[in-house]
Parts: structure tokens; C-alpha cells; sequence
């Protein structure tokens, strides 16, 4: 039986904001349970997430996750100010930021806040997240083998010099709530240990190819909210990071046939999946088509208990995001980045 995909939520091509599912994260704030990416990847161009962004504010978009290192903070920046001069709050929307891995050293976090902030022409950054726990970087375009010959392993003490500076950004005003993102379990313990102004999220691949299901079972122990990137498998993700052992979840014959029942994307039905999960997922589109249409399988019917347990069992450990650009040894295993045997990858 096939359901039209335009559900009660939408009236005239608009989602109402409050029928958005929300999360509440340890601080009791409210964080809407999906957001827009701004990653443009290497193929849509700085104006073109501009146009994304304000779109999905028409629509009822109320999250969206920016990032220095993506390079568009300051066209969103025109979009946020025509938006929040007009008749939309600032504290209706939720805004996340990045530290990029270029930034960790302690005289410079507070000043990339400060310009993520005067780029995205708002007063304070609902998130402020570090962007990578690793301080190497690499310049844009480059090889997966590319090394930074300066790059090194995650070193906890530095990490944490890092992380003091975040919590000065909440202790200013300048940022509501910090977060990490591509953390591990290990890495996160000795966080939590230090830590003065514990993280309220962590970023992460999630996808139904890649579920993560001890990690995110140990950050929901520990109120730490997932946010999910390439919730659909990242199609548009740069060349560079794919592999030809790579899946893709909404080409998955399982979310196919889920998909067919309600009669839409089967990339609708990822993000369905992971909102009921509790994950909140962060896609981008440059389409309006696709921005819509997620919005409104967040809202409309869900998906039931057998699909989501259909879904869970299509897990296939697939990791897409890998990070090779972050390693510091030549011929290094990306999955050194991971700590995939429970322990901190040595120097």
C-alpha cells in the first residue's frame, strides 16, 4: 500500500517547526532532531549551501551544523542575518560550529570562535564541537596518502589544552554547549575523567551501514547525544575517501523494499531509521526536493518495530569517513584513527 509522502505535517510546502521531533541533551536544552549539513563535499559551491540553508529555514528547518573548515561560514552568515532580521528568533534555531584541526593550539581556539561567530554573523554558537581529536591537517584536495609531516598521534594532554579553551568559550558566553566528534571510547573516557565542562555530543558516522552500536549505547549511558553525519552513506562524499569495499545503505535491498511500502527515497528511510533511533542526523542537499522531503519523514508516519529491528540487523561495520589525511605514519592502517582494539593508538 503506497502513502502519498506529502503527510499532514506540510501545509503550503512548509513543515511546521514543532512537529520536529526534539532531543533533550544533559543541559536540558533542546536540540532539533535533524539538522542541515553545510558540507558541500567538492562538488556544490559555497553559494549553492547559501541557498540550502535559507531554503530549509522557509521549510521549517530549525538545526543546522556549519564548520570552519568547510569554507562557506560566511555565505551562510548573510543568509542567518536577512533571516534573524526578519521574523525568525535566534533562539528558534539551533547552530553548531567546528574547531578545525589547524586551530587546537591554546592561543587559537577562542579566536576561530570568534570568527566562526563574525562569519555567521550570530552572537553565540548553540555547539561548538572539535572538529577531529587530532591536531593534523592537510591542504584541501589532496591525495588519501597525503602526509602532514608534522602530523601525530592523539596525545590526551594537548587534547585537554584544547578542550580547557572550549570551556572558556562557555564560561564567555560565546558558545552555549561544546561537543567533540570523531571521538572513540577510549578517548572519550579520558576526556570525561578531565573534563570540567563534560561534552554534550558527539558527531559521528552513522548510517544503517554503519550503526556503531557499542559506542552509541556507551554515549547515551553517559547523556552524551549522538549526531549522525552521512546519515544516508554520503554519496557526494570526495573521491579521495572511497574504497571499492564500500556499501551503500540506500541502494541496501532491506531499506529498498521499506522504502517502496511508504512510497518514497529510500534515503527518507535512513533518516527516518535514525531519528527513531535517537541519533540526530545532519544530511545535506543541495536539492529542494530531497531538503523537503526528509524534513517531512521526520514527521509523518514512522517506521514500525519490525523495520526498525530489519534495519538494525543490516549493520555491516562499514565505516565510509575514514580519515587516511589524519595519520601520522606512512603505510599506517586508517583504522589506527579508531581504536578499534579498545586502546589509543601509540605514537
Amino acid at each position: 500500500m503506497h502513502h502519498s509522502p506529502v503527510s499532514s505535517s506540510l501545509s503550503n510546502g512548509i513543515v511546521d517547526p514543532t512537529l520536529v521531533p526534539c532531543r533533550t541533551l544533559s543541559s536540558g536544552a533542546k536540540m532539533p532532531a535533524i539538522g542541515l549539513g553545510t558540507f558541500g563535499s567538492d562538488h556544490v559551491s559555497h553559494s549553492a549551501v547559501a541557498e540550502a540553508v535559507k531554503y530549509a529555514a522557509s521549510i521549517g528547518y530549525r538545526h543546522f551544523d556549519c564548520a570552519s573548515v568547510y569554507g562557506n561560514e560566511n555565505q551562510i552568515g548573510k543568509v542567518f542575518k536577512d533571516l534573524f532580521q526578519g521574523e525568525l528568533r535566534r533562539d528558534k534555531v539551533w547552530i553548531t560550529s567546528k574547531l578545525w584541526n589547524d586551530k587546537h593550539g591554546e592561543e587559537a581556539v577562542i579566536a576561530s570562535c570568534e570568527k566562526s561567530l563574525a562569519d555567521l554573523q550570530i552572537d553565540y554558537l548553540d555547539l561548538y564541537l572539535v572538529h577531529w581529536p587530532f591536531p593534523n591537517h592537510h591542504p584541501s584536495g589532496c591525495d588519501v596518502s597525503a602526509r602532514n609531516p608534522h602530523a601525530v598521534s592523539y596525545i590526551h594532554e594537548n587534547y585537554m589544552r584544547t578542550w580547557r579553551k572550549m570551556e572558556e568559550l562557555v564560561d564567555r558566553g560565546l558558545v552555549r554547549h561544546i561537543g567533540t566528534s570523531n571521538m572513540t571510547i577510549p578517548k572519550m573516557e579520558l576526556l570525561l575523567r578531565d573534563a570540567r565542562i563534560k561534552p554534550v555530543a558527539n558527531e559521528m558516522e552513522l548510517h544503517p551501514h554503519f550503526q556503531q552500536p557499542e559506542f552509541f549505547r556507551y554515549l547515551n549511558e553517559k547523556g552524551i547525544q549522538p549526531i549522525g553525519f552521512s546519515p544516508i552513506g554520503s554519496p557526494g562524499r570526495p573521491e579521495r575517501d572511497r574504497v571499492p569495499d564500500d556499501t551503500s545503505p540506500t541502494e541496501d535491498p532491506g531499506i529498498r523494499q521499506i522504502a517502496q511500502r511508504l512510497g518514497v527515497h529510500p534515503a527518507v528511510v535512513c533518516i527516518k531509521w535514525a531519528v527513531q533511533r535517537g541519533q540526530v542526523p545532519i544530511p545535506f542537499s543541495a536539492n529542494p526536493r530531497n531538503i523537503l522531503s526528509n524534513l517531512v519523514g521526520v514527521t509523518n508516519e514512522p517506521l514500525t518495530q519490525q523495520e526498525m529491528d530489519a534495519i538494525e540487523k543490516l549493520d555491516r561495520n562499514c565505516r565510509l569517513i575514514k580519515g587516511q589525511v589524519f595519520l601520522w605514519r606512512d603505510n599506517q592502517s586508517w583504522e589506527d584513527l579508531w581504536d578499534v582494539n579498545g586502546v589509543i593508538t601509540p605514537p
